[in-house]
């Protein structure tokens, strides 16, 4: 039989053993050695438990007792684990804790009995001492349950009889202001737990709280052991009185709400102190600001009410432009913002206008066009507002100086640009040229667009080209810079009255070039060329007509004629004048010289007469210069066909070597030309640096060729695939993309520079 009376032995969490393990258990455990409570360290064994129990830790099974510490790992010994050794090697010390410091715990979980009946929590904490020392975690929970478990111990009675001296707890000012600044910053969720419905079952009846603390103000009355009478010896037993505690703790919290709202009351009061300094601070610069801008208005104030008495009639000493200006100079330096602050607009009006008017009474500007344009360019920095300096428009209600320059100043070019003749243009446009600079942008532009330029159309229309002696551009061109694009609607029915004007015209006619070379860089060229053709080309075609070409007495007035428009008109226009009017006669008339067995000298020199009649920019012209190569071949062919060649002497020779030295110049020349451009590039960034390196490859093969005294021209009318070709000495080439190819006797076969050269010598 057992005996179900001895306390309750708590074990370890595990499975649970069949009778017969537990048998072979006990067994074993009475044959092991008892472990001597001595051997075991003090900070492992077990504190006693504040429960009030019988309960010992040191009994069989013990959740942190010593025979846990010994049993430890003892398992190990039925199988082939080698746990064990490992924790020795790693310093375990078999009845010691677990860790560095020996803090750890071997069984996570302990048991603890609880005294009496009630809930889990009601009788305090239930961790034990020894799970404390291996978790030292401090929770305010805890502290607050001990606390009030250490109160409400107060109002026992002893188990043994006797009286308990109640103990007390005291608490500091500083604590409450503390404990004050804590609740207040209590959430609100807590606040309206804390106002929570609570029903306390756990009794013999049921209670209902309405918040959590008053829970803890519950006292353990014990209902177990029935009310005696008191005898004669007896002593009267402790009872509770809960209305004296509740007045007491209510007028402890009174007091300690109290103490809280002053500290806060005062708290509040010194942070009002430090910000009323710092609006103090404020204030007083401030204070100090105002009174620095009150004293500079009345600075200001002072120096305005001056100028107005100045300017009072019957004051001595009045007031003048150039004192004026000084005072707002004055006034832009030293009260620069209270200047700018101010309306100038109101204040020119009232003091700078008057005294403008005053200035330019007698003003006559095109007889003294600078008069005033240096006390008005000091006016225009004093007044001028420098956020509206955009041109594209004015407002006269902001700025000053734009109102006092259209109000005051520009009455006067009204009135003079009304009896203004647009053919004295001179006056006028030296007037606009010294104001440009001071005039606001918008007033130059509508002086241009609608004063000046109505007068000039309207003097366009009246003119005529061929009564009027004074040539149009003389009044017209004055106004480009000025003017520019403004001119361009006079432009079209100027060139409609010159053309009218060329009508019976002649090239013989000189007047008409001095009339239209002014106009060449001022039309665009497409007009220009326009006009060109339908008014001049056709004339010089007409007298090219006329020519009459005769070697033996040539009139050359008709050639002249033409010729002298060469920089008029373009050179393509001019070129197929010669190709449809002279060449063809002069061709022919050559044809016919030869023929009749001339003078090979004086053809030479008659040919080399009318070559010297143009000029190089003419002659390096394509068709041009095919034209005279084409004279050149018939008095090549005339000497060597003609008997009469071989009877005269030298004539053979002498053809050649004009052929020779003429296409050698023209090549020269076309050389030059693209050495000139190659230049012209190099020094607009595109081309070489130096000028002195050939640009490609022709021009030092060419090079090359002058180095050596070689002859190196191209074969006229002779070309390969497109590519032009080459004498280079007694060897044909032609130069492909910056390679040399020589003729052979069935192909074409590339080579080398210097290979070039040793066969040209």
């Amino acid at each position: 039989s057992r005996d179900y009376s001895a306390p309750v032995n708590f074990i370890s969490a595990g499975l649970k053993k069949s009778a017969a393990e537990d048998m072979s258990e006990e067994d074993s455990d009475e044959d092991e050695k008892p472990v001597k409570q001595e051997e075991i360290p003090k900070e492992f064994v077990p504190k006693k438990l504040k429960t009030g129990g019988n309960f010992k830790p040191s009994q069989k099974g013990f959740v942190g007792g010593t025979k846990s510490f010994v049993d430890f790992g003892s398992w190990e010994r039925h199988t082939k684990g080698i746990g064990q050794k490992l924790l020795q090697k790693m310093g375990y010390v078999p009845g010691r804790g677990l860790g560095k410091n020996a803090q750890g715990i071997i069984n996570p979980i302990e048991a603890k009995q609880r005294k009496g009946k009630g809930a889990v929590g009601a009788y305090g904490s239930e961790r034990t001492s020894q799970s404390l020392q291996d978790f030292p975690v401090v929770d305010s929970e805890e502290e607050a349950e001990e606390e009030f478990q250490k109160e409400l111990s107060q109002w026992r009675k002893d188990p043994n009889g006797g009286k308990k001296k109640p103990k007390y707890s005291y608490k500091t000012v500083e604590e409450l202001k503390a404990k004050g600044r804590i609740n207040k910053q209590l959430s609100t969720p807590q606040k309206e737990l804390s106002q929570v419905k609570v029903i306390d079952m756990t009794g013999r009846e049921q209670k209902v709280y309405y918040s959590y603390s008053q829970i803890s103000h519950k006292h353990n009355i014990p209902d177990d052991s029935p009310q005696q009478p008191l005898g004669k010896d007896s002593k009267p037993q402790g009872f509770a009185l809960p209305e004296l505690e509740h007045n007491l703790q209510l007028l402890i919290d009174i007091t300690e709400q109290e103490i809280i709202q002053n500290d806060r009351q005062l708290q509040y009061e010194r942070d009002m102190v430090v910000n009323l300094t710092h609006e103090i601070q404020k204030m007083s610069e401030v204070l100090s600001h105002e009174e620095t801008a009150i004293s500079n208005l009345s600075k200001v104030l002072e120096m305005v009410e001056e100028c107005e008495r100045r300017m009072q009639p019957s004051c001595e000493n009045p007031l003048t432009l150039d004192e004026c200006a000084k005072i707002f100079e004055t006034l832009q330096d030293k009260y620069y913002e209270e200047y700018r602050m101010s309306d100038r607009v109101d204040l020119a009006v009232a003091i700078v206008y008057p005294l403008m008017k005053d200035y330019f009474k007698n003003w006559d500007p095109l007889k003294d066009c600078t008069y005033g344009t240096e006390i008005i360019a000091k006016w225009k920095s004093l007044l001028e507002n420098d956020q509206l300096l955009s041109h594209s428009g004015q407002d006269l209600s902001t700025d000053a100086f734009h109102r006092l320059m259209w109000e005051i100043w520009m009455p006067y070019v009204r009135n003079i640009v009304a009896q203004w003749q647009p053919r004295n243009c001179g006056s006028m446009v030296d007037f606009l040229d010294s104001w440009v600079n001071v005039v606001p942008v918008w007033i130059l532009d509508n002086i241009l667009d609608q004063l000046i330029f109505p007068k000039l159309q309207k003097e366009v229309e009246s003119w005529n080209p061929l009564t009027d002696t004074v040539p149009i551009h003389s009044w017209i061109h004055p106004w480009l810079p000025l003017m520019q694009a403004r001119l361009e609607p006079l432009y079209s029915p100027i060139r409609n009255k010159l053309a009218n004007a060329l009508q019976k015209w002649h090239p013989s006619d000189s007047s008409a070039k001095l009339i239209l070379q002014p106009w060449k860089d001022v039309f665009t060229p497409g007009s220009w060329e326009a006009f060109m053709v339908k008014n001049i080309v056709p004339k010089l075609g007409m007298c090219l007509n006329e020519l009459i070409i005769n070697p033996h007495q040539q009139h050359m007035d008709a050639f002249y004629w033409v010729i002298d428009w060469e920089g008029m008109i373009s050179v393509s226009s001019l070129v197929g004048l010669l190709e449809k009017h002279f060449f063809p006669k002069w061709l022919q008339v050559l044809c016919s010289w030869l023929s009749n067995s001339p003078n090979y000298e004086e053809i030479t020199k008659w040919y080399l007469g009318w070559k010297s009649m143009f000029s190089d920019q003419v002659l390096a012209h394509p068709s041009i210069k095919d034209k005279f190569n084409e004279a050149l071949d018939i008095m090549n062919r005339a000497v060597s066909s003609s008997v009469g060649g071989y009877m005269q002497p030298g004539a053979r020779e002498n053809i050649a070597y004009l052929t020779h030295t003429e296409r050698r110049k023209d090549f020269q020349y076309e050389a030059m030309q693209e050495r000139r451009e190659a230049e012209n590039m190099a020094q607009r960034g595109i081309g070489m640096a130096a000028s002195s390196v050939p640009m490609n490859f022709k021009d030092l093969i060419q090079t090359k060729a002058e180095e050596h005294n070689i002859v190196f021209m191209p074969v006229i009318g002779k070309r390969h695939e497109g590519k032009q070709l080459y004498t280079f000495g007694r060897i044909v080439i032609y130069i492909d993309r910056g390679v040399v190819f020589v003729q052979g006797e069935k192909t074409w076969v590339p080579t080398s520079l210097q290979s070039l050269i040793d066969m040209a010598k």
